[in-house]
């Protein structure tokens, strides 16, 4: 499963707002190789469903991963922070053996 915190659930709403994406459209989250710690997230909006895709649905909001990723994204948590150690989207991955300080690359 994928989770989204609320404070992640209200941008992402505000976002498909503003871009005026369709009800069609949902989160796409997926992992690539690259980054100081080896692995990097990689996030965006999406329409179109794949083969392998796996979909969950939190909140309200619809996350959707390929299953590659999903191994490396199981029971992870999309959160959006506002704070003064930068504004924007982050995951919480339980999996995760080291993050790097900007939080955008993993190791597992």
């Amino acid at each position: 499963m994928l989770f989204v915190t609320e404070k992640a659930k209200e941008r992402i709403e505000d976002l498909i707002v503003e871009k005026n994406y369709s009800p069609a459209h949902f989160v796409r989250v997926s992992v690539k190789g690259g980054g100081c710690s080896g692995l990097s997230y990689n996030m965006d909006f999406d329409d179109k469903m794949e083969a392998d895709d796996q979909l969950f649905e939190d909140k309200g909001i619809k996350l959707v991963t390929d299953l590659r990723s999903f191994l490396y994204l199981v029971n992870t948590s999309l959160d959006f922070s506002e704070g003064l150690n930068g504004k924007g989207f982050h995951f919480v991955n339980p999996n995760a053996s080291r993050t790097c300080a900007c939080g955008e690359s993993f190791s597992v």
